[in-house]
């Protein structure tokens, strides 16, 4: 009997971002939203739900919405409605959360995104306007509840259906937390709460245009969480399918120690949280001019800056896209291109070696005790001819060190790259009276040598040799000894 073959499946990936909003008070009270106060310091009657207290709307929470809605190519409401969501849960004071249903913020954006090597609009269903709920802080014997953030505001910034993979995914997320950190409507940490991720994952048969029945993975505190949770419950997924077993609708756990996801309760629908029009906030429109003065105020966001990039700088797709990936990267960059006219070069440094050193000490670009004018100035001491590539590597640490530039470093510990022709000529008779093998390994056709005697030149000078001069002078050398 002939063996079935195995049917291939689509991944179908949307995500929920949740982002705290970075206003000083909450969304509906004039509590404060710091981080890390003691529990339950920052409350009050209308944040912890007493009864006969009243919401009232923070206008610069609208605003930073409004903003992000802008940012992400989606129609604003002419007319916006807060609405109960109920549902029962501890961290919940009121029962319910103050949140938008049908008449949300705003509506049908889209952000592009990198996909390998091509560009993808991923869709944005909506984007809507909430508040946050308390914590809990589960014990042996109980659970605690800190109610501070409690009413914090809460952005909701719901995709389409339209990734394909995990790594997608990821790409998306990271797009997103960029324009939302060129914006500054939150400072999207992840490990305090402030940017949270639910994704909506399922599997069809390839080519089918149904969608199959989704699952929603909670308990997600990094991008590469978020990624590795998709992972295994795309693997989880098609195992069942092809066992002929039923996906169940429902909401998972992703338990990042074991690199699974555990079911944590059927997934609700719309109507299960009896959704109605909140009573104490009435419908209501943005006031004459306050959109255009929001559009006017924006800042340039990644996808225009990337193409200033390209056209201003020579910069490719790729390295400008990495370069405008972080606002302050990016302005640290535009910054040296002042002093320095090589853009690629300073990429190269920021892409490479730098970027290295701030990812192996845990620091930001701002972090890094390195002006601009001290980059663009050892960049043009390799140009010159005045230290090697290699030299600089070593000097750029101390650099960041000390805060110093690169001549004064060059100058204590010198660090000048040799470029006179005798002294280095010298030091070639040396290496070839050392090694005689290789030299007539080179006369009988073995060029390949080369790159060795090479190293050897470079190690004899401590690296201090200017590497062209090396090559052209030793090439000549031993193409007279042959």
């Amino acid at each position: 009997m002939a063996q079935e073959k195995t049917r291939s499946y689509e991944i179908v990936i949307g995500l929920e971002v949740h982002l705290q909003l970075n206003t000083k008070s909450k969304v509906f009270c004039g509590c404060g939203t710091d981080f890390g106060n003691p529990p339950n310091t920052q409350t009050c009657p209308v944040c912890l739900g007493f009864p006969g207290s009243l919401p009232v709307l923070n206008r610069r929470a609208l605003e930073f919405g409004a903003k992000v809605a802008i940012s992400l190519n989606c129609d604003i409401a002419k007319k916006i409605r807060f609405d109960r969501k109920n549902y029962f849960y501890p961290d919940l004071p009121k029962d319910y959360q103050i949140s938008q249903f049908d008449q949300p913020l705003a509506q049908r954006g889209y952000l592009n995104i990198l996909a390998g090597e091509t560009e993808k609009k991923i869709r944005i269903r909506r984007v809507h306007l909430e508040e946050d709920t308390g914590k809990l802080f589960h014990q042996a014997d109980c659970s605690l509840i800190d109610f501070n953030r409690a009413g914090t505001p809460l952005l909701e910034i719901v995709s389409e259906p339209d990734m394909s993979s995990p790594e997608e995914a990821h790409a998306y997320l990271t797009a997103l937390k960029s324009v939302l950190k060129y914006l500054d409507v939150s400072d999207c940490n992840m490990e305090e709460g402030s940017l949270r991720c639910d994704a909506n994952i399922s599997l069809r048969e390839a080519g089918a245009k149904e969608l199959g029945t989704k699952t929603e993975i909670k308990n997600m505190n990094s991008f590469k969480g978020v990624k590795a949770a998709l992972e295994y419950e795309a693997k989880r997924q098609v195992g069942m399918l092809e066992a002929g077993e039923k996906i169940s609708q429902e909401t998972r756990l992703y338990d990042a120690s074991r690199g699974v996801t555990e079911s944590m309760r059927s997934k609700e629908e719309a109507h299960d949280y009896r959704y109605f029009p909140e009573p104490d906030l009435v419908p209501f429109d943005f006031e004459e001019g306050v959109l255009e003065k929001i559009k006017r105020d924006m800042p340039e966001l990644p996808e225009a800056k990337k193409t200033r990039f390209i056209a201003k700088y020579g910069l490719s797709g790729y390295d400008a896209a990495i370069m405008v990936s972080d606002r302050d990267m990016a302005g640290y960059f535009e910054r040296c291109a002042e002093f320095y006219a090589n853009s690629k070069a300073i990429a190269n440094w920021l892409m490479g070696d730098i970027l290295y050193y701030m990812n192996e000490n845990n620091l930001a670009i701002r972090g890094l005790n390195l002006k601009p004018e001290n980059l663009s100035g050892m960049l043009a001491m390799i140009d010159s001819g005045v230290i090697s590539g290699k030299i600089a590597k070593t000097i750029l640490t101390e650099m960041i060190l000390t805060g110093r530039d690169a001549a004064a470093i060059v100058r204590e510990k010198g660090l000048q790259q040799i470029s006179d022709e005798k002294e280095i000529e010298k030091v070639i008779e040396t290496v070839l009276g050392e090694n005689e093998k290789s030299v007539n390994d080179y006369r009988s056709g073995k060029t390949g040598v080369l790159m060795f005697l090479v190293g050897k030149v470079m190690a004899k000078t401590k690296g201090k040799a200017n590497p062209n001069k090396v090559n052209e002078l030793l090439g000549k050398k031993l193409k007279g000894a042959a």
